[in-house]
């Protein structure tokens, strides 16, 4: 072999056996690692709610398209009128859930037939957004009287639970401190600074609580319960550990 050949050979084997050998960064880095305990705090507020959202709908059935949409709309705009006489602001209406459907004759099992309309159903639906809980019953009570035949879900919420949901955040920070100084204590080292904090919150899912039976005739308002909003708060923390 040729001598002039020996120290690049010699190069490319240094170069090898360094590429198979553990990563002096990694290794670095290993020992640069900071000691930490990480802890999850749990806290919890508890809110009457303030705010109720009411859907309401009403559905008129006639021959044509146009006279069940003259039917409906003379029905719903009873019912607006009614509700802003109530105190309801027009802030706190939404139309939702509109619709034209045709209807068909029910099919005979024993032949294969087109299908045939037989008339139109109209749906018109409307979101009611009550402030005052104390006139719920009553507004239920007179939509139904009014025209309303469908709907009835009532979810109970909070206008705004900013400041319990903060009152939650600080519960869960404590909570989270006091476990890592049992944590840090139990270990017998030092609790150190925080390295990071992460919060995890989710808004309460809205639920259907009570649903109206829709009948012409309401001898009373009906019975509403509000009960109670839960807002809850995780946080995450990890803190150094001083050596």
């Amino acid at each position: 072999m040729n001598s002039r050949h020996l120290p690049i050979l010699a190069l490319f084997g240094f170069a090898v056996a360094t590429a198979l050998s553990p990563a002096p960064a990694k290794a670095a880095e290993a020992e640069l690692r900071e000691a930490t305990i990480i802890v999850s705090g749990e806290g919890e507020a508890v809110l009457a709610p303030d705010l109720a959202i009411l859907s309401l709908s009403v559905l008129r059935e006639a021959p044509t398209a146009g006279e069940a949409l003259a039917a409906n709309s003379e029905a719903m705009a009873g019912v607006i009128a009614d509700l802003k006489a109530a105190g309801v602001e027009a802030r706190d209406l939404q139309t939702s859930n509109f619709s034209i459907s045709p209807r068909y004759r029910d099919s005979d099992d024993d032949k294969i037939m087109e299908p045939e309309i037989i008339g139109y159903s109209v749906t018109n639906g409307l979101t009611v957004r009550v402030r005052d809980l104390s006139k719920l019953g009553a507004i239920i009570d007179r939509s139904v009287t009014l025209g309303v035949n469908q709907g009835g879900n009532i979810v109970f919420t909070n206008d705004k639970p900013d400041a319990a949901i903060n009152e939650a955040r600080k519960t869960a920070a404590a909570d989270a401190i006091a476990k890592a100084r049992t944590l840090a204590e139990a270990a017998g080292v030092k609790l150190g600074r925080v390295v990071e904090m992460s919060e995890n919150f989710a808004r309460p899912m809205p639920q259907p609580l009570y649903r109206v039976a829709m009948a012409k005739e309401m001898s009373a308002p009906a019975p509403i319960e509000s009960g109670e909003n839960s807002y809850s708060v995780t946080v995450n923390v990890t803190f150094a550990i001083e050596q």
